[in-house]
């Protein structure tokens, strides 16, 4: 085999890729020459921030990562996993897929959802369960009603195909993600303990596989596509937006799950960002070995495509798969049964080289190791500045904001207005049933649950982040975002075990923007810290910001927490509806004088600057012991966390699912809007029996965690302080249909 003649890549080049100055110089220093654009190509896509986070990895390494159920730490293998009990693993993780979703909504969600169920049966889990968290521009804005459409459209019809229900989510509108939506998917599968397929390459001989789909153009650079600014001349990026088939990957999930159980294969690895080329560098660099890659043996979809498109393509539902040698026609055998692709185009080498073949010539060597993370890959820790907001922020009084003298006008705004209305409109979108498993649909509960068949158990899952306390304050609005998942976990009766995130922020050169970052993980790390909650993975999408007239304009930061809670006993599951008309409904925690971010604060007084809500750590984690409690002891019967919104709208949330309603009194040391309105963590509004009232408050008194008692249960009436807001059956046709209106407008 004879080496190519190809031009040596330029700097110009080199940074038209993505590339610093200096890294192009590095990029010399390995490899002892100046690259080929090959080469360089594939230095561009897996020294991007999307595969190696360069720019993040300096402070994702400080998150707490052990536990006593983790199986796999962050950052060993595609997914994390848990041990759940029983013999069983959970394997889950979150990522992004912004850009393309920006650019192409349908295909970019919908490759998003294959691309993390993907993650899962690469090692070995069965995918039960789904969710997602949104977050668009205005909704009466034409193009995000066009994002909406085709996101939800895409995940609803990739998710429905592929035969794995959505069993929750979060949706999210403000005006700083009118360019740049936010796009994250989570999925969780289920495992024996023991039986996981891990993504590393070993074995000097061993025959390499491509198997899935055929290969072609579509994603090629998508890797850096996602690690650059979204600006007006993005559309020109178009190519590097995946097409997906979700047919085609429940075949390949099929035959995957098939393989994991025979003892044919060494490694196996999903091919996502940077394709074929990430794939072949990580699980060499995993086992310290090389390969020798012949990319003419690659199925293509088209004829004429070049050695770096093969390389760089991310077209999806394909795997990277080492077999142990002598195993090969058995692996066929298995793709042939499910109509795939599987083709040997390649060997395990001695370290450290890859060398990429084209039809005799070699195009490509590179050094696997030089190329990864926690390899030869760069590593950066950026400047920081303080925002001058954010001292502005700290000067907001409560005193400066005039009490509405017409609270139901309020409460109406709030219950029709799209960060609070009912997502229903999206969520009809998804099915929710299909596999049988969702224990949600009939008595909502906070976080998703789903049932392990076969078991007493049942898992909890919950996808949690306010963007905007986050902005106001990004370490405490980050701490919050994983006290209201574990909140929620709680309220359902689970116990958190383990965190996966999605940390969505704008340009890392911008040192504001990356004291959001900073701060927020080091949010994170106190709070996962404090409800034992490690990290398992997950993903970072930087670059979330629009360009206009040459201003830089970032989203608001986003640290999306996806976690997963174990619920021991599934007979002790908790729905956030209110029972019957007579039950108790009691405060576990306590008001404040606090409208601080909140949602009637910034939306309905339009005052945009204020800090993040009241929050203390330590109230919190004892309050969700309280709760746990309460609801391991039967002692009552509803449970909802005080979130978006406030009480008011956590009280109507629990009275509109069976058409009940509730007789309340406000806290008369407490601003009326600010008890109903207000944001102010650490609370759950709970209903009790009266056959329990006095064991319930024995409980409560000896717990020392603080509760009032708001009132009861009625038979539909909505009343605080003798005032009436409504029957609930009749609010709640408004709260149903508000988003839908807007969206189909």
């Amino acid at each position: 085999m004879s080496t190519i003649v190809s031009a040596e890549a330029t700097l110009e080049q080199a940074q038209e890729l993505g590339l610093l100055a200096e890294e192009f110089e590095s990029i010399k220093k390995i490899l002892g020459r100046t690259p080929n654009f090959t080469e360089m190509s594939i230095y561009s896509v897996m020294w991007s921030e999307h595969c190696s986070y360069k720019n993040s990895i300096v402070w994702l390494k400080t998150l707490p990562k052990d536990g006593p159920q983790m199986l796999v730490k962050a950052g060993e293998e595609n997914a994390g996993l848990v041990d759940i009990g029983d013999g069983l693993a959970c394997c889950f993780k979150i990522e992004s897929h912004n850009h393309p979703s920006a650019l192409e909504p349908y295909q970019g969600a919908a490759t998003g959802v294959g691309g993390i169920n993907r993650d899962i049966f690469t090692m070995g889990a069965r995918p039960i369960a789904q969710l997602n968290s949104l977050r668009f521009g205005n909704p009466e804005n034409d193009r995000t009603k066009w994002l909406v459409k085709g996101v939800t459209k895409g995940i609803g019809d990739y998710g429905n195909a592929f035969g794995i229900p959505i069993v929750g989510g979060e949706v999210f509108f403000d005006e700083r993600f009118e360019q740049n939506p936010l796009v994250n998917a989570f999925s969780a599968g289920i495992m024996d303990v023991g039986d996981m397929i891990s993504a590393t390459a070993s074995g000097v001989g061993n025959p390499v596989f491509i198997v899935g789909s055929a290969t072609g153009k579509d994603g090629i650079h998508g890797a850096a596509f996602a690690s650059k600014d979204m600006t007006e001349e993005s559309v020109g990026d178009l190519p590097a937006v995946q097409v997906g088939d979700p047919f085609q990957e429940k075949l390949l999930m099929e035959a995957t799950l098939e393989l994991a159980k025979t003892d044919y294969i060494v490694g196996m690895q999903d091919m996502g960002a940077a394709g074929i080329t990430c794939s072949t560098c990580e699980m060499s660099a995993a086992g310290e070995v090389g390969m020798k890659i012949d990319l003419s043996k690659v199925p293509t979809r088209q004829d004429d495509m070049k050695d770096w498109e093969i390389l760089l393509s991310e077209s999806q539902e394909r795997m990277l798969v080492v077999v142990k040698k002598g195993n090969e026609d058995k692996v066929k055998a298995i793709f042939d049964k499910w109509d795939l692709n599987c083709a040997e185009i390649g060997v395990v080498t001695e370290a450290p080289n890859i060398e990429f073949s084209y039809h005799g010539e070699i195009v490509a060597v590179v050094h696997a190791d030089s190329l990864v993370l926690g390899g030869g890959a760069p590593v950066y820790n950026r400047e920081t500045k303080v925002p001058a907001y954010f001292e502005e922020f700290k000067k907001f009084k409560i005193e400066s904001i005039k009490q509405p003298e017409n609270l139901v006008e309020v409460a109406n705004f709030l219950l029709t207005h799209p960060n609070i209305a009912s997502k229903r409109w999206v969520y009809e979108q998804y099915d929710s049933m299909v596999g049988t498993v969702n224990m949600s649909t009939n008595a909502p509960s906070d976080a998703g649950l789903v049932n392990i068949k076969g078991t007493n158990k049942a898992l909890a899952m919950t996808v949690d982040c306010n963007s905007r306390y986050v902005n106001a304050d990004p370490e405490v609005g980050c701490a919050i975002a994983v006290a209201e998942a574990a909140r929620n976990i709680a309220c359902s009766g689970g116990e958190p075990s383990a965190i996966t995130n999605c940390l969505n922020f704008g340009n890392p050169y911008n040192p504001e923007s990356y004291w959001q970052f900073v701060g927020s993980v080091k949010g994170m790390t106190k709070a996962c810290l404090k409800f034992e909650t490690p990290v398992t993975g997950g993903n970072v999408s930087f670059y979330n910001q629009s360009v206009v007239d040459g201003v830089e304009i970032p989203v608001f930061p986003t640290p999306t927490i996806g976690m997963l809670g174990i619920v021991a006993d599934k007979s002790k599951t908790m729905s956030l509806n209110f029972k019957k008309k007579g039950d108790l409904i009691f405060l576990v925690g306590e008001s404040k004088e606090c409208i601080n971010s909140s949602e009637y604060l910034y939306s309905y007084h339009n005052v945009k600057g204020s800090p993040a809500p009241y929050f203390n750590l330590d109230e919190e984690y004892n309050m969700h012991q309280t709760i746990k409690s309460l609801i391991k002891n039967n002692l009552i019967n509803a449970a909802h966390d005080v979130a978006d919104g406030g009480l008011f709208v956590a009280l109507a949330e629990m009275s509109f699912v069976d058409h009940l309603g509730f007789d309340i009194v406000s806290h008369s040391e407490i601003r009326e809007d600010a008890f109903l309105f207000g944001e102010a963590q650490g609370r759950v509004v709970v209903s009790v029996d009266t056959a329990v009232e006095d064991e319930f408050l024995d409980t409560m008194i000896a717990s020392k965690t603080p509760f009032t008692l708001l009132g009861h249960v009625t038979q539909g009436k909505m009343v605080v302080d003798d005032e009436h807001y409504g029957f609930s059956k009749d609010v709640k046709v408004k709260f149903d249909n508000a988003l839908g209106d807007i969206i189909t407008a």
